[in-house]
């Protein structure tokens, strides 16, 4: 059994990784398990992620991290792609080995996911059929979930919270990833679904 750090920076992403990916990935012969970086409500960057992924590799045999584009500090104009590159190299520097320690941000928030399959807000008490339909037509205006991002204003959990007034990510967003559920998911949102591939083969 491989043992599996993700480092995460909230609530939510803390219950997706117990309580959804540790039941995908103990078939992998993967157990992982989430630890909070930055306290409560979180507080990332490449300043403080790096040092957590090598300390946490002390430990275990797999480290990983699942944090928001959106939220890390000091990202300047760098794309997801670009932050994630520097974040890696980062972690190479250290001699710790990619295969087994790597860096997971995700495009642009987790609220992005939950777009996968809009009809899972209705988990949410009073969330009617206009509603659903308002987030499918987010939804349809993007290549993929992980697109939805156009500005401050305008990122994921914006648009949700502009509709669903009740939405709260820790008291919904890991019910409603489980709602979906992961292969959804993996369809449909294709960063997601190629670090999924990579934790699964952890325990090859």
């Amino acid at each position: 059994m491989t043992r599996l750090a993700i480092l995460v920076e909230g609530e939510t992403e803390e219950d997706f990784a117990e309580k959804i990916l540790q039941d995908h990935l103990l078939p992998f012969r993967v157990y992982p398990t989430a630890s909070l970086i930055g306290g409560r409500g979180g507080n990332v960057s490449i300043d403080r992620l790096v040092p957590a992924i090598v300390e946490f590799s002390w430990s275990f045999d797999a480290v990983t991290s699942l944090v928001d584009f959106y939220g890390i500090r000091k990202r300047g104009e760098r794309s997801v792609e670009q932050l994630e590159g520097d974040l890696t190299r980062e972690i190479d520097r250290k001699n710790l080995g990619t295969s087994r320690v790597f860096p997971y941000v995700q495009k642009h928030e987790f609220e992005g996911l939950l777009f996968s399959d809009t009809s899972a807000f209705q988990v949410i008490a009073d969330v009617d059929e206009g509603d659903v339909a308002a987030l499918s037509h987010i939804r349809g205006q993007f290549p993929s979930p992980e697109d939805i991002n156009d500005g401050r204003e305008s990122a994921p959990s914006k648009r949700i919270m502009g509709i669903v007034g009740k939405y709260k990510k820790a008291v919904y967003g890991w019910s409603i990833a489980q709602e979906i559920g992961l292969e959804k998911i993996r369809a449909e949102c294709p960063r997601f679904a190629a670090w999924l591939t990579r934790l699964e083969e952890l325990g090859s």
